[in-house]
C-alpha cells in the first residue's frame, strides 16, 4: 500500500510532510501549483479546482504543478472536474534519476518512471469518461500492493534484472524494470511526459506535472454533447463480447461500478493491514 511507501520517502528527505501546495505566478505571468516537495494529493486537488476556475472565465487553462510527491489515483480529479462540464488532460514527469521504473523497448534496464496520463471528458447520464494510465504495461502500485499482499503478479508486465519475465515482485525490487504498455507506444507516451516533466517545466527535484483545462460548453452546447455522447457509448456497449470476456468496458466504468457496489467498505488484504497497524502503532497513530 502507498502508506508505507510514503512514509519510507519522508524518512528518506525524498518527500516533506509538513509543506503545503500554494498557488503562485512565474516570472512569464503564468499560473503554478508549487508543491513544495509535499504530497501531491493535496496540489493535484488545488491544480484542478483552480484550472477550471480559469478555464470557467476563459474557456481554457494551463498550469504546471511542480515540486510534488505521489498524487494518488489522476482519474479522481479528472472525474469531479467532467461531472463540472470540463474535458482535462494531464500528465507527469521528471526525477527519473530516484525514480528508474520502466525499461524502454530494445533496452535491459529500467530508465523512465511510469509517468502517468490521465484524460477526463464529460458525457452522458452515466457520468463523465477517465481515462488514467500509467506508460508501463500495471502501475508501480501493483508492484507494492502484490508484494504486500504475498501475491503475484500478472503475466508479461515485470522483468528481473537479468531481462527474464517474472511474476514475483520482488524481482522488481532487486534491479527489475516493468515493461512498458503497447511497447513503443507506451514507451512514447512516457518519452513525451519526461521531457515535459524535466525538459520543459525544469528541474524536478520529485515530479512535475502539466495540466489542461478546457470548458466544454463552449463548443457544443450541454444537451447535444450528451445525447450524442450516450450515443456512442451505448454502442460500443452493445458490441457482443468477445469469448471469455463479459463484453465492453468504457474507461473509468469499472471503477464506478466498482464504488457503487462496495458501499463505503475499502477491503485489504489482513497482511496489509497489519503492516499499516504496526506502522501506526510506531507513531502513535490510533487504528
Amino acid at each position: 500500500m502507498r502508506v508505507l511507501e510514503y512514509v519510507d520517502e519522508v524518512k528518506s528527505g525524498v518527500l516533506n510532510a509538513s509543506s503545503r501546495p500554494e498557488l503562485v505566478r512565474n516570472n512569464k505571468n503564468f499560473l503554478e501549483i508549487n508543491g513544495n516537495g509535499g504530497i501531491g494529493i493535496s496540489a493535484l486537488n488545488l491544480a484542478y479546482d483552480e484550472c477550471c476556475k480559469d478555464a470557467e472565465d476563459k474557456g481554457l487553462s494551463v498550469m504546471a504543478i511542480k515540486n510534488v510527491g505521489h498524487t494518488g489515483r489522476l482519474g479522481a480529479y479528472a472525474e469531479v472536474a467532467g461531472e463540472n462540464g470540463f474535458l482535462t488532460i494531464c500528465m507527469g514527469g521528471g526525477n527519473r534519476q530516484n525514480w528508474r521504473q520502466v525499461a524502454p523497448p530494445g533496452g535491459a534496464k529500467a530508465m523512465l518512471p511510469t509517468n502517468p496520463w490521465c484524460i477526463g471528458i464529460p458525457a452522458g447520464q452515466t457520468g463523465p469518461v477517465v481515462l488514467d494510465f500509467a506508460t508501463s504495461k500495471i502501475a508501480g502500485g501493483w508492484i507494492y500492493a502484490a508484494k504486500s499482499a504475498g501475491a503475484l503478479l500478472p503475466d508479461n508486465c515485470v522483468k528481473d534484472v537479468n531481462g527474464n519475465v517474472t511474476r514475483n515482485p520482488d524481482d522488481y525490487f532487486s534491479g527489475g524494470a516493468l515493461m512498458p504498455a503497447a511497447e513503443h507506444k507506451g514507451f512514447g507516451l512516457a518519452l513525451i511526459a519526461e521531457l515535459v516533466g524535466q525538459a520543459l517545466l525544469g528541474p524536478a527535484s520529485t515530479k512535475h506535472w502539466l495540466l489542461i483545462a478546457i470548458k466544454a460548453d463552449q463548443f457544443r452546447e450541454k444537451t447535444s454533447f450528451e445525447r450524442v455522447a450516450d450515443e456512442i457509448l451505448d454502442e460500443l456497449r452493445l458490441c457482443p463480447p468477445a469469448p471469455g470476456s463479459s463484453g465492453v468496458q468504457i474507461p473509468g466504468e469499472r471503477e464506478r461500478i466498482q464504488r457503487e457496489s462496495s458501499q463505503n467498505i475499502l477491503q485489504i488484504p489482513v497482511s496489509t493491514w497489519d503492516q499499516i497497524c504496526d506502522l501506526a502503532s510506531k507513531y502513535g497513530v490510533s487504528t
